[in-house]
């Protein structure tokens, strides 16, 4: 039996290393997501109102953040680090999901470029989706988001400008 245990437990050492699955290091731009926790009240381009919350998620490893805009029904988007870059879903209320990347290059950066990747539940591109996000900010209590949606091979820009509830 001893000799049983001294088994089991040198095999689990040895697979040890394979079992692990390496974890990416949040670089500062993913901090800066997480760093935009809490409520924020904006308007859109056009001026209808808007407003968003961002949440750190899932152990420190995803933030969400669920976005309102007049006309629309409420939009999620789930942020996660992603090798050297950071992997975006976007739950759309027109049912389908894509998913976006962006690899930020400096070290405080002033923005981040999502770019498609990919969707599910979306039979052809021709159908409309969001299609690209850009995330600027401009200091802790100001935000600026262009959402671009695109709909048979034509890209439609809105820009939403946020600052944070209290400031």
């Amino acid at each position: 039996m001893t000799k049983f245990f001294a088994l089991l437990i040198l095999t689990l050492s040895l697979a040890r290393p394979v079992l692990s699955i390496p974890q990416s290091a949040p670089g500062p731009a993913f901090h800066k997501l997480q760093a935009l926790a809490g409520d924020w009240v904006g308007k859109d381009d056009q001026g209808n109102k808007a407003e968003t919350n961002f949440k750190v998620v899932a152990g420190n490893t995803a933030v969400m953040e669920t976005l309102t805009a007049a006309g629309m029904e409420e939009m999620l988007t789930l942020y996660t680090v992603d090798g050297d870059g950071i992997a975006l879903v976007h739950y759309c209320p027109t049912n389908n999901q894509p998913r976006m990347r962006a690899i930020p290059g400096e070290e405080d950066p002033k923005k981040i470029i999502f770019s498609f990747q990919g969707a599910t539940n979306l039979p052809n591109s021709a159908i409309g989706h969001q299609h690209k996000l850009v995330v600027q900010f401009q200091d802790k209590d100001h935000l600026i988001e262009r959402w671009t949606w695109r709909k048979e091979g034509k890209d439609f820009e809105t820009t939403y400008t946020f600052v944070r509830r209290g400031k």
